[in-house]
């Protein structure tokens, strides 16, 4: 297989994935306002890291990675409905996202609640109308049923929910992990699994993938943690210090900076060698699992 650069084949596939959400809510037979609210979320900008995770699962497996379009589609979907309903009022009453005002603050709290809902709904459908020449109907039904385990009670709702309780609470690791895991690290991992799902990977090959996804996502939101607290507001597109003002336990506050960087670095070492352990072509999941380890936003 041809050598790749991440650079390229982000570009690439971001731009694919830009032009099929916004083909995707154009022909919604909706409310002008309701597809107004989804498009502002969806368009704000971010690194589209779990699109990209698909595409590059496929890639590794030799597969066409247009087979993923409508499922990163809807994984973006749902990603961007969890921020339009974290920011409400009622949850981290946040007012800028990526440096744009949130949803609610430019079409209210009503409209940004269906907004949400709306993304969340479609993208089941948008898995649904996978072309058959991408994917079987039980590729499509399995692809659906591990979505909606990734995003509800037992995934990222559930984070949700555990991370909201554990306000200020001192937690402990273990706890803190519980959360991180399903609140970001389900969906991230989904994203690996659907593309391994895709391409038809055996158990062997999903086993390591799935371990992969799992010390990824860890390490994802620890550097998360970290750039609430060293990162530049400019980049970040939030306050910095938004988790230690809403009282929320993180890496740092349980590790020490120290201790937290040592862990990334502990997650970013083991995902790396379950990607060594697959045996595949997963020079673009390795980019990503160094882009995720030194982002700065």
């Amino acid at each position: 297989m041809l050598t790749v650069k991440l650079k390229d084949f982000a570009k690439e596939h971001k731009e694919m994935l830009e032009n099929c959400l916004r083909a995707s809510i154009e022909r919604l037979n909706a409310p002008s306002i309701i597809k107004e609210s989804m498009l502002y979320s969806l368009e704000a900008g971010g690194k589209r890291i779990r699109p990209l995770l698909l595409f590059a699962t496929l890639h590794a497996l030799g597969h066409d990675s247009k087979k993923g379009l409508n499922t990163a589609a809807a994984i973006e979907m749902i990603h961007t409905y969890s921020l339009i309903h974290d920011d409400l009022p009622s949850m981290d009453n946040d007012d800028f996202r990526r440096g744009k005002p949130t949803n609610h603050k430019v079409f209210g709290e009503a409209f940004a609640v269906l907004a949400g809902d709306a993304l969340l709904t479609y993208s089941f459908q948008m898995i649904s109308e996978t072309p058959e020449e991408y994917a079987a109907a039980d590729t499509k039904l399995n692809l659906i049923r591990e979505l909606s385990k990734a995003a509800g009670a037992e995934g990222m709702v559930g984070g949700q929910a555990a991370d909201i309780e554990g306000e200020g609470k001192q937690l402990d690791l273990s706890q803190l992990e519980y959360i991180h895991h399903h609140k970001t690290g389900k969906l991230l991992a989904y994203s690996v699994l659907a593309g391994a799902m895709l391409a038809g990977a055996n158990d062997e090959q999903m086993k390591d993938l799935s371990q992969f996804a799992f010390h990824l996502g860890l390490a994802f939101q620890i550097r998360d943690d970290i750039l609430d607290l060293e990162g530049q507001e400019e980049l970040i597109g939030k306050p910095v210090g938004s988790d230690a003002n809403n009282q929320k336990s993180t890496y740092p506050s349980l590790l020490s900076m120290e201790g937290a960087k040592e862990a990334l670095t502990d997650h970013i070492g083991k995902a790396k060698a379950y990607l060594k352990s697959s045996s595949l072509s997963t020079s673009l999941l390795v980019e990503i699992t160094e882009l995720v380890a030194a982002r700065d936003h």
